[in-house]
């Protein structure tokens, strides 16, 4: 009989937990008392400091999903198949965050939750996109097929996050989407916050995706041992 696996969390991990809520509720700080008011969206505007983060960790992690894949079709090794579905499902989420709280920026701001603006479409778009590579991933696990397909599937994908983030540029829609914000253009006392927003975003990002490809490299070890058992018995 193979031994149950070992879901408890280790010392380093309970360390890394720690210092990520450490670094999230500094960062919350500094946009509470520190993020200046905006004069003409007033304290809605705030939110950039959420919507903005969400959006960079959801490009990082479908770039890490296309790097991956990217490797594991060159080295044939599982490990970066677990990175690159691990880094799709925390892309998912941040993607998820981006697009939930874009809304409500809006409908603080502009009167309406939602408008077929170009950067918004594309967004829709890309969430799809990876959303689609998760159910495939889903329904058909394990295979080595499946692996190789997906890691196709997580490169060419990947090219919606730059159309995705010059969408203003090509399709116009700035009314929404200001391009000094677009490109770093930041107000006075805005610097600081943002790059701390930033960096609690991309440090709830790696923390996550790094317990993810944890977790699955348990669930293959257990499995691997399972099917061990089987044939020893």
């Amino acid at each position: 009989m193979s031994a149950p696996a070992d879901h408890t969390l280790k010392p380093r991990t309970l360390w890394a937990s720690g210092l990520t809520l450490a670094v999230l509720a500094a960062a919350a700080a500094a946009l509470v008392f520190t993020a200046p008011i905006d004069d003409t969206q007033g304290v809605i505007q705030k939110i950039l400091y959420v919507h903005v983060p969400c959006a960079f960790s959801a490009y990082l992690g479908f770039a890490i999903t296309a790097v991956a894949g990217a490797l594991y079709l060159w080295r044939n090794d599982e490990i970066f198949d677990r990175v690159a579905a691990a880094a799709a499902e925390v892309g998912v989420l941040f993607c998820t965050l981006m697009i939930l709280s874009g809304p409500i920026w809006a409908k603080g701001t502009w009167g309406h939750w939602w408008a077929w603006d170009p950067r918004l479409t594309v967004t829709l778009l890309l969430w799809f996109v990876y959303l689609a590579y998760l159910l495939l991933r889903s329904f058909t696990e394990g295979s080595a097929r499946t692996a190789r397909f997906a890691a196709v599937y997580g490169i060419l994908g990947l090219f919606v996050v730059p159309l995705n983030y010059f969408a203003i540029e090509l399709f116009g829609g700035a009314a929404m989407h200001p391009e000094n914000l677009e490109r770093g253009s930041l107000g006075a006392g805005m610097r600081w916050p943002f790059a701390m927003a930033v960096v609690a975003g991309i440090a709830a990002f790696v923390h996550l995706l790094l317990l993810r490809v944890d977790l699955g490299a348990r669930r293959a070890a257990a499995e691997l041992s399972a099917r061990e058992g089987e044939f020893a018995d």
